[in-house]
């Protein structure tokens, strides 16, 4: 009997873990009756009372697995940890708050048995804010463009792994990973499953502005050259253009000296816009230095605290 495991990353999820654990016990017993299973609840140091929950399924049901990190390791290296160290023939990575529709899992297992090692789930409607979803659509359609690794639109991760592909995932050994490019550089023979993005079911979202931008940059570092080339070409053009301009500024004031002082505000102008310019190149070869140096330390993705009914 093929076994599928379900890995579930929370963090302050208490008013979900208990409703999607008895939604997939029951999507098992009535969709996929011909399969094992086990849940894997790998949470990132919840403050409420989410561990709690998750202790007493794991007493109850000896199927339901956890992992306790010590601390919040952050919204990429959780799951891909949990992915890691689940068992199963295939692997799903399902979201606590109810945004991966339960009932998509059979179509992903489904296209599984054909022979595909990986299923990707792609939105292509969601009920959450539609400036937001806007904003992501525009933002996978850039980094599509400029990136060097196939990118998959509107893929946040959800989806069906086969075992060969989580071996891959394992020997990567990679501090900073980012799951939706490496599924797109380094995945499979691959097939996609269209869904609607759910709402919400309970509690509040833990993204922000910062979570955002943190996975958007990764993404960007990751997988693109064009902010790099981009200052080389604007720093060549700007550098032409400050020849020319300083070679006329020279001529005119060697003319015009009793009356040039009046023009030093155009000057003062293309000054301030070229140093906020260099700026920007420098906080985004920042962040590009930053993720290499992550990598280069090479830290554990997450520190265990805990491990039950493994």
């Amino acid at each position: 009997m093929k076994k599928i495991s379900i890995m579930v990353p929370c963090y302050n999820e208490e008013e979900n873990v208990v409703a999607l654990s008895e939604a997939l016990i029951e999507m098992f017993a009535k969709d996929l009756p011909q399969y094992d299973y086990d849940i894997l609840f790998i949470d990132n140091d919840s403050t409420d009372t989410t561990r709690v929950k998750i202790r007493a399924l794991c007493e109850k049901n000896p199927k339901i697995k956890a992992i306790f990190n010590a601390k919040n390791f952050g919204q990429f290296n959780s799951p891909y940890y949990g992915i890691l160290n689940t068992d199963g023939d295939c692997t799903i990575p399902v979201c606590a708050d109810f945004q991966d529709p339960i009932e998509v899992i059979p179509k992903l297992v489904a296209e599984w048995e054909k022979g595909y090692k990986i299923v990707c789930a792609v939105k292509t409607k969601s009920k959450e804010n539609p400036v937001m979803y806007f904003l992501r659509s525009c933002y996978y359609k850039l980094i599509k463009k400029m990136s060097s690794a196939e990118q998959i639109e509107h893929f946040t991760g959800f989806g069906l792994y086969d075992k060969s592909f989580v071996k891959v995932l394992r020997d990567l050994h990679d501090p900073i990973p980012f799951i939706r490019g490496i599924v797109g550089e380094l995945g499979f023979k691959r097939t996609e499953v269209e869904y609607t993005q759910a709402q919400r079911r309970a509690g509040k979202t833990h993204n922000n502005f910062y979570t955002l931008y943190d996975a958007a940059m990764l993404s960007f570092t990751s997988y693109t050259k064009f902010g790099l080339r981009l200052a080389t070409f604007l720093g060549v053009f700007s550098g032409i253009i400050s020849v020319i301009v300083a070679m006329v500024y020279l001529v005119l004031k060697l003319i015009y000296w009793d009356r040039f002082t009046a023009g030093m505000v155009p000057l003062i102008l293309l000054v301030s816009f070229l140093g906020s310019l260099q700026l920007f190149f420098i906080g985004l070869l920042g962040e590009y230095i930053l993720s290499m140096n992550r990598r280069l330390m090479n830290r554990p993705l997450v520190v265990e605290e805990e491990r039950i009914n493994f």
